[in-house]
C-alpha cells in the first residue's frame, strides 16, 4: 500500500504502483489540507469575489465574470471545450501514472478541490480503470491541457477507458465498479487540467525504462568486450578517478565486476595495445549518461511532488494567486535531455555492433555468419540498428527551442513539452531493439569464443538470453529474434542476471 501526501512520492512508489499494481490511499493529513483550501473556494463563491478559474473565462477569457448559477456549467464546458486530443493514445501505464500524479499534486492543498475528486482518481487508479488520452494536443504550458481533459472525461462518465483489456466507454467501466461519477464543480475541472501531468507521466514512464536499459547496456557491452577480446585494462579504476566524474567511475567499476573472471578479456598489449573508442571509451560515454539520467531523475522527483495548476489558493483563501507553475519548462529541457542521452547508448551500441560482424574489424567470420556467402548471417542487424540510431538523430532535434502562442497570443510562450517527452519515449524504444541487436551479435560472437571461456555473470546472461534467441545455425526471419529479444530486455532486471548466477561462479 502506497500512501500519497502530495509531498514525498517517490520515483520507486511510483514504480510500485504502476508496475506492481500496488493500492493507493491518500494520508489523512493531506485530505484535511484539501478541505481546508474547498473552504476557501467555497467562500469565495459565496462572496461573488473575482477569483480566475473560479468564476471567470479562461486564458484570454479571464476577464470575463461568469454568473454564480453558471460557476458548474462553466467547468463542465471547460472539460469538453478542451479535450482536443488526437492521434493515438497514451500507453495505458503512462495513463496509470497520470491518475496517480494528478492525485498526489491535488493533495498538496492548494488546488481548491472536494476530496471526492481524489477519491474517484484514486477509485480509477485501484480499480484499474485507465482513461484513453490521445498523445497529441498539448503546447505543455497552460498545462497538458488537452490530455488531462480527456483524463477527466473519464471521471464524469464520459469518454472511453482502458478495462479488463479492453477500450470501453468510461460510464460502463464505472457502473461496473460502484463508482459515480464526478459532478463537478467550482474550479475543479480546471484544477484537473492546469498542470503537467500527461508530460510527467509519460517522462516517468520513460525515466524507468531507460534505466533499466542503461544498466542493460553494460552487461550486453561486457559479452561484446568479450565476443572482441577487448583490452581490460582502459577500465582501470585510477583512470576512471582521474577524470573524475562519479558515473564513469561506476560504469567501469560495474563491467570489471562482470568481467572479472573472464578468460576472453584481455590485457593491454596482449593482442593489441588499444581498442577502438566504441570499447575503450565505455565508461566516459555510457558514464556521461548516466549524468543526464541523474539529471531527469531529480526533476522528476521534483515534479511529480508539485502544485503546477493556476490559480493557487493560500492562506484558506486570503490569497488566490495567478502564476505559472503550469509551464513545462523544466520538463521540456528534462525530456529533450533524455532522449539525446539514449541516442547515444544506442550511436555506440551500433558501433559495437559493427565491430563484432565487420570482418575487417575481427578475426571473427564474416557477419557471424555460419556459412558466409551462402548464409548472409548478421548482416542486416546491423542496417537494422543503423536505421533505427539515424531515427534517433531525428527524434532528438530538442522539443523545447520552439514555443508558438496560443489564447489569442495571451499564453505567448509554451514548452512543447509533452512533445519531448513522448519523442523521448520513442527514442528509448529503439535503443532498445539496438542493444537487443548487439546482445544477439555478442551471443554469437561468445560462442565462436567458446562460452566456456566466459565470466561467470555474462556465462548466466548468455544462458538466459539463449531461451529466447537460439544461435546462428543457419539464416532465418531475425526480426523475431529482435522482437523477442527486445522484450526480454524490457522484462529482465539486471539484478535478476547476478542473483540467477549460481554462487560458487560468481565474483
Amino acid at each position: 500500500m502506497i500512501t500519497v501526501k502530495g509531498h514525498s512520492l517517490t520515483l520507486a512508489d511510483v514504480k510500485a504502483v504502476l508496475y506492481d499494481n500496488e493500492k493507493v490511499v491518500a494520508s489523512a493529513e493531506s485530505l484535511a489540507r484539501v478541505d481546508a483550501s474547498r473552504r476557501a473556494v467555497e467562500k469565495i463563491v459565496a462572496e461573488n469575489r473575482v477569483a480566475y478559474g473560479i468564476n471567470t473565462g479562461f486564458g484570454k477569457l479571464s476577464d470575463v465574470v461568469i454568473d454564480q448559477k453558471d460557476v458548474e456549467s462553466l467547468q463542465l464546458n471547460l472539460i469538453r471545450s478542451h479535450a482536443c486530443g488526437v492521434g493515438e493514445p497514451f500507453p495505458e501505464i503512462v495513463s496509470r501514472a497520470m491518475l496517480l500524479l494528478r492525485a498526489n499534486a491535488l493533495l498538496k492543498g492548494h488546488s481548491g478541490v472536494r476530496r471526492q475528486v481524489i477519491d474517484c482518481l484514486l477509485a480509477l487508479l485501484n480499480k484499474q480503470i485507465h482513461p484513453v488520452v490521445p498523445q497529441q494536443g498539448s503546447l505543455g504550458a497552460s498545462g497538458d491541457l488537452a490530455p488531462l481533459s480527456h483524463l477527466t472525461l473519464a471521471l464524469i462518465g464520459e469518454g472511453e477507458v482502458f478495462y479488463k483489456g479492453e477500450i470501453v466507454p468510461s460510464l460502463t467501466a464505472l457502473q461496473k465498479e460502484g463508482i459515480t461519477p464526478l459532478v463537478l464543480t467550482a474550479k475543479e475541472g480546471l484544477a484537473l487540467i492546469n498542470g503537467t501531468q500527461a508530460m510527467t507521466a509519460m517522462g516517468v514512464v520513460a525515466y524507468l525504462e531507460a534505466e533499466q536499459l542503461a544498466y542493460q547496456s553494460e552487461l550486453i557491452a561486457s559479452l561484446t568486450l568479450e565476443g572482441l577480446r577487448g583490452i581490460i585494462d582502459a577500465f582501470a579504476e585510477e583512470v576512471q578517478i582521474v577524470r573524475g566524474y562519479p558515473e564513469q567511475i561506476a560504469v567501469a567499476e560495474r563491467i570489471r565486476s562482470y568481467v572479472a573472471d573472464s578468460k576472453l578479456i584481455t590485457r593491454q598489449g596482449e593482442l593489441r595495445v588499444q581498442d577502438a573508442y566504441s570499447l575503450r571509451c565505455i565508461p566516459q560515454v555510457h558514464g556521461a549518461s548516466w549524468q543526464a539520467l541523474n539529471y531527469v531523475k531529480e526533476k522528476l522527483e521534483i515534479e511529480i511532488n508539485a502544485a503546477t495548476d493556476n490559480p493557487l489558493i493560500f492562506d484558506d483563501g486570503e490569497k488566490v494567486i495567478s502564476g505559472g507553475n503550469f509551464h513545462g519548462q523544466p520538463i521540456a529541457f528534462a525530456m529533450d535531455f533524455l532522449a539525446i542521452a539514449m541516442a547515444e547508448f544506442a550511436n555506440i551500441s551500433e558501433r559495437r555492433i559493427e565491430r563484432l560482424v565487420n570482418p575487417q574489424l575481427n578475426d571473427l567470420p564474416p557477419f557471424l555468419s555460419p556459412q558466409p556467402g551462402v548464409q548472409s548471417g548478421a548482416m542486416i542487424l546491423q542496417y537494422c540498428a543503423a536505421a533505427l540510431v539515424s531515427e534517433n538523430k531525428t527524434l532528438a532535434h530538442p522539443a523545447s527551442v520552439d514555443s508558438i502562442p496560443s489564447s489569442a497570443n495571451q499564453e505567448d510562450h509554451v514548452s512543447m513539452g509533452t512533445i519531448g517527452a513522448r519523442h523521448a519515449y520513442q527514442v528509448i524504444l529503439n535503443c532498445r531493439k539496438v542493444l537487443a541487436i548487439e546482445l544477439i551479435c555478442a551471443l554469437q560472437a561468445v560462442e565462436y569464443r567458446g562460452v566456456e571461456k566466459t565470466a561467470s555473470i555474462t556465462k548466466q546472461f548468455h544462458t538466459m538470453a539463449r531461451t529466447v534467441t537460439p544461435a546462428m545455425t543457419k539464416d532465418r526471419i531475425f526480426s523475431k529474434d529482435i522482437n523477442a529479444v527486445d522484450q526480454f530486455l524490457k522484462a529482465t532486471d539486471v539484478n535478476q542476471v547476478i542473483k540467477q548466477t549460481p554462487k560458487e561462479l560468481t565474483v
